[in-house]
């Protein structure tokens, strides 16, 4: 589950989540649109992420922005968990990273019921956890959160197309509606319990098989199962041709992406947000998915990855 955090006494914190250590980035780039006149030149910083794909793709992008503008780099990426991370930027034993605004406001700041306007839940984040040393800075249209994907064979089958058309549908043809979920999306309010009560979905306990991630994948590709948990930014809904079943009626909290820095090397680095905010705006679903693929599907190494879409973008040059 990539949400899952490190279930860790806080003085063992760090240490047990793996942020023990990092190496210096080396990429030989420069100024691009991004990090003209090198602002960061004289700065060490450094940046953490979680370790999944997504978000070593996202580490290594804010780290090579860093370093095109000026800065050298610590690369502490690929931290298990989401409470290792976030610690190192609260405790400023790391200086930023990628962040997503429904993480930090269910699982960092306690909040149970999560914001459906994604602007409104962008600054809610910012604004409660501004007491904790943790400035966000604007967020990117990268909505990575839950989803019902099928087969396009099932989506020309049944024509389901929203959440709404899969709840009449189960109504309508019981066992035309089967799930292949995670164990943790089948008990969750935020899951599939919480789904199926906002949606009005009848769905018996027999209809569900739970399973690993990558395997749901490839059995709602397969039409198995006719509906199989996704998130929306993975690269195999692209790969597998799979067709995203629209949350009409906003159940699922947002989780767009958002870079998270320490306040106190925030105030030292201004600049930082600039470097940033470019950056950050282009990033989207359609984006994630490709690089994602490109990791996940393809087996390419994602600091590569990620070097390869700034230049692609024009954000950052060979030096």
């Amino acid at each position: 589950m990539r949400r899952a955090a490190c279930v860790l006494l806080a003085g063992a914190l760090l240490t047990a989540c793996g942020l023990t250590s990092g190496s210096p980035m080396v990429d030989d780039v420069r100024p691009g649109s991004i990090g003209k006149g090198e602002p960061l030149k004289g700065a060490d910083l450094t940046v953490t992420s979680k370790e999944f794909s997504e978000q070593l793709i996202l580490g290594a992008i804010m780290g090579i922005a860093f370093q095109a503008a000026g800065a050298e780099v610590l690369d502490r990426t690929g931290i298990q968990g989401s409470i290792g991370s976030r610690e190192a930027v609260k405790q400023g034993t790391a200086d930023a990273d990628y962040e997503y605004t429904g993480t930090g406001w269910i699982n960092y700041l306690g909040n149970t019921e999560p914001l459906p306007d994604p602007r409104e839940q962008w600054e809610a984040v910012r604004d409660a956890d501004r007491k904790n040393g943790v400035t966000w800075l604007e967020p990117s249209p990268l909505n990575n959160t839950y989803a019902l994907a099928m087969s396009r064979e099932n989506y020309e089958k049944y024509g389901t197309k929203t959440l709404s058309d899969v709840a009449e549908l189960s109504r309508k043809d019981p066992g035309a509606v089967t799930l292949c979920v995670e164990s943790q999306f089948a008990n969750r309010l935020d899951g599939l319990r919480g789904m199926a009560e906002e949606y009005g979905m009848d769905i018996p306990a027999k209809n569900v098989t739970q399973m690993d991630t990558g395997i749901i994948y490839t059995q709602a590709a397969k039409g198995t199962c006719t509906f199989g948990e996704v998130f929306t930014t993975d690269g195999r809904i692209k790969s597998m041709d799979l067709v995203v079943m629209e949350d009409d009626r906003k159940f699922f909290p947002n989780y767009n992406a958002a870079p998270m820095v320490n306040t106190e090397t925030l105030k030292k680095y201004p600049e930082i947000a600039e470097i940033l905010a470019p950056i950050t705006k282009r990033l989207n679903n359609e984006v994630a998915q490709e690089l994602n693929a490109r990791v996940d599907v393809d087996g390419e190494d994602p600091h590569e990855v990620a070097l390869d879409w700034l230049k692609q973008e024009g954000f950052v040059k060979e030096g």
